[in-house]
């Protein structure tokens, strides 16, 4: 398929998302090369009666980006627009990925301050859905948007800021596509620092009890527990004046290529052979990993490859939930007969003022949980997914659950007030699919 042809609209295959969980065949697909492009291919969408969906990577296991109509590619609407040193923001084309800004920004001698584990996705896919690290001040990378440009329904350009379409603003930096598709995004930045990983295992009983202390103690605290096991890894990250100093080529080479991926695949691969093997597994992986310190600067010590895939569902529950709730987990994996080969992950965020955040109005911790790739997931899911709501849990709007605009109509204290803002700006549903049908009502 030819960039020009591509551009003009081509008859397109079926689109799979990177997990594979999610397929779609759009009547076309088209890859702007200009926000003009963008909003020509908007409004020619609406004349011919069909839905607009952009789509980044497809690192998101929902349909949020999945349509019948016309697939919208905006990688070439990518790169670094301007960078204010003076206001410290960097405006920065909706199709960029997270790797390529990081690196960018690094070179300028800046960072975002904060920033998930995994940096394939575009910038739009990734606040569009509500992607995070974990934080005890600093939020998601949606929080860091100082302003966002949006091709409306009707083909027009918004521009949204604190100060310029404050009630768009408001809504549209975790908008899951229903408002417009995002074409620049201003983010916060700040001056290259250095970071200092602390990596230790240590035993579930103790994580837990000492929860409220490690995330006190820490900038950016996170754990992992492994299943089937009473072993936990912690990542405890806080700044440093440096220098850097990171792991050696063969020990970071080993916990993050060979444990983390290469070996990981394998023993997650024998597991979905034979689930039997998974316990065992799980005991040996949990003390595979060891401690270890090391210095950098921020976007090398918060992300790392993912190459083994899987599925996820996430849920945010508020803080003081968190602990009770996955001892909750434990017990439910304890007592059932699921194989669990994945470690399940705990994260924290501040409140935010966002109105589909998952840390909007309220401290926030996270409990994810995956499953390999091509393992049925969907008996532990749903397990899960009965303990994560009955303590008011926000599921991530790119990953795995069964939730509807009635369950989000009370767990989200301003709901109305983002799907009011949708009936304005697209009351014909350009931008909508089966998923947002679903989550945000018809």
């Amino acid at each position: 398929m030819g960039t020009a042809t591509a551009r003009n609209g081509s008859t397109a295959t079926a689109w799979r998302n990177w997990a594979g969980n999610v397929t779609a065949t759009p009547t076309r697909v088209v890859t702007p090369a200009s926000v003009g492009e963008l909003q020509e291919a908007v409004r020619r969408a609406a004349g011919d009666g069909l839905r607009v969906k952009a789509v980044g990577t497809g690192h998101s296991f929902t349909a949020a980006a999945a349509t019948d109509g016309v697939l919208v590619r905006p990688q070439a609407l990518a790169g670094i627009r301007s960078i204010d040193r003076a206001a410290g923001t960097v405006t920065v084309a909706a199709g960029t990925a997270l790797k390529d800004l990081n690196r960018a920004l690094a070179a300028e001698g800046l960072s975002l301050t904060n920033m998930g584990d995994i940096m394939e996705q575009t910038v739009s896919g990734a606040t569009s859905t509500g992607t995070h690290g974990t934080g005890r001040d600093s939020a998601s990378i949606a929080a860091q948007i100082r302003s966002l440009e949006l091709v409306t329904a009707d083909g027009e350009l918004l521009v949204c800021s604190e100060k310029e379409n404050p009630e768009v603003f408001a809504a549209a930096r975790v908008g899951i596509g229903a408002l417009g598709i995002v074409t620049a995004i201003t983010f916060a930045v700040e001056p290259l620092f250095f970071l200092t990983a602390r990596e230790e295992p240590m035993g579930f009983d103790r994580v837990t009890a000492e929860f409220e202390e490690h995330f006190a103690e820490n900038e950016h605290f996170e754990f992992y527990w492994f299943p089937h096991t009473g072993n936990c890894n912690t990542k405890r990250n806080n700044r440093s004046q440096g220098p850097a100093a990171p792991p050696g080529p063969v020990s970071g080479w080993i916990e993050d290529e060979l444990l983390s991926n290469g070996l990981f695949q394998a023993v997650n691969t024998l597991g979905r052979a034979v689930p039997a093997t998974i316990p065992s597994i799980a005991r040996v992986a949990s003390r595979a990993l060891s401690a270890r310190t090391y210095t950098d600067i921020p976007y090398k010590v918060f992300t790392s490859p993912r190459r083994v895939r899987f599925v996820e569902m996430e849920y945010a529950l508020p803080r003081e939930a968190v602990v009770g709730a996955l001892r909750e987990l434990r017990a439910m994996v304890d007592g059932s007969r699921l194989r669990i080969s994945f470690p399940v992950e705990v994260r924290t965020a501040p409140a935010d003022d966002i109105a589909l955040s998952t840390a909007s109005g309220r401290d926030t911790a996270y409990i994810a949980v995956h499953m390999y790739r091509g393992t049925p997931y969907q008996a532990y899911f749903t397990a899960a997914e009965h303990i994560f709501t009955a303590h008011g849990g926000r599921p991530h709007w790119g990953k795995v659950h069964t939730r509807d605009a009635e369950y989000f109509s009370r767990v989200y204290p301003r709901f109305g007030e983002f799907t009011a803002l949708r009936d304005r700006l697209d009351p014909n549903r350009v931008f909508g699919n089966d998923y947002l049908r679903r989550v945000l009502g018809s």
